[in-house]
């Protein structure tokens, strides 16, 4: 029996999966071993972590994985793929795929068909390949200048709304909360929050603007609904892209942000469905994960193949 291993290295969380040809044996979730924010110490942790517990519930040895594929934005980089294999291969001696986070989620979206995925986490990104195999992307450049409708995105407009509240001469309910979530004393402790050096970290701020929102607050409702028009900016510059004509276009969803604000994904929808009318969305949990670990089968029927080959 062939046992294989998938990774999502996300921004936020590393989810973490092993399996035989057809079942999942065992899973495991930690923190973020994305390297180029949490440093290669936190990610040698982090991953050490979800790998030795994956294996664990699956009851089976590190040395038993045949091929493991790993999810992480930055893979294009060669320091960044170099260092995700060398501490992988601490812990298990399987070779390792190293493949962009958006591949293992068009993976396990669409296997190897056409469709568009759209994911909002603390980042965004929307990327879409259609019947000829054309691939095309839009957003995820980063907290700085991108990631449009992500959860940092949504953070950092909640606090530029409670600021112009402020410079206005009026307190926003979403004040407390923020507060609340920072764990901040007073009013004056945001202000200097805010515009500290580094940045907070925004994307805490998400859950926060999505209970407000659920709960009537106009402000934070207007953000949560400003984000899911974003999205749908992203998707819809895919999807002209790759699908010039009017026709069907599949549509899935994934990340934290779009999966747990329906508000937000009710948003996306519409502002799909008014600019093209033969759009698919489905609301369905694609699990990325689940990408790299069919990645990591299918690399070992490559590796099979390539060796009859060669007999």
């Amino acid at each position: 029996m062939a046992i294989f291993l998938g990774i999502d290295a996300g921004g936020t969380y590393t989810r973490c999966v092993v399996g035989d040809e057809h079942r999942v044996l065992g899973t495991a979730h930690g923190s973020s071993c994305k390297i180029q924010r949490v440093g290669e110490a936190e990610a040698r942790r982090a991953l050490y972590a979800v790998v030795r517990e994956a294996i664990q519930a699956a009851g089976v040895t590190a040395k038993q994985i045949e091929h493991a594929c790993i999810g992480i934005s930055g893979a294009s980089d060669p320091d960044v793929a170099a260092a995700v294999r060398r501490i992988l291969g601490e812990v298990i001696p399987a070779p390792v795929e190293v493949v962009g986070d958006v591949t293992i989620a068009l993976e396990a979206a669409f296997g190897g068909g056409a469709g568009c995925i759209v994911i909002a986490g603390t980042g965004s990104i929307a990327v879409g390949r259609n019947g000829h195999g054309d691939f095309f992307r839009a957003g995820g450049w980063g907290p700085a200048t991108s990631d449009e409708g992500s959860g940092y995105w949504i953070g950092r407009a909640a606090a530029a709304a409670v600021l112009r509240a402020h410079d206005a001469g009026t307190r926003a309910a979403l004040l407390t909360g923020i507060m609340e979530r920072w764990g901040l004393a007073a009013p004056e402790d945001f202000l200097q929050a805010v515009s500290a050096s580094p940045p907070p970290d925004f994307a805490q701020l998400f859950p926060t603007v999505k209970r407000f929102a659920e709960e009537g607050d106009t402000l934070a409702g207007e953000i949560i609904a400003s984000a899911g028009l974003e999205l749908a900016k992203l998707a819809l510059l895919v999807v002209r892209r790759l699908w010039p004509r009017e026709q069907r276009v599949r549509v899935a969803i994934a990340g934290g942000v779009l999966q747990n604000s329906a508000l937000l994904r009710q948003a996306f929808v519409n502002a799909m469905r008014n600019a093209h009318s033969e759009i698919a969305v489905s609301f369905g949990n694609v699990e990325s994960v689940m990408g790299a670990l069919a990645m990591a089968r299918r690399s070992q029927i490559s590796s099979l193949t390539a060796e009859a080959r060669r007999r």
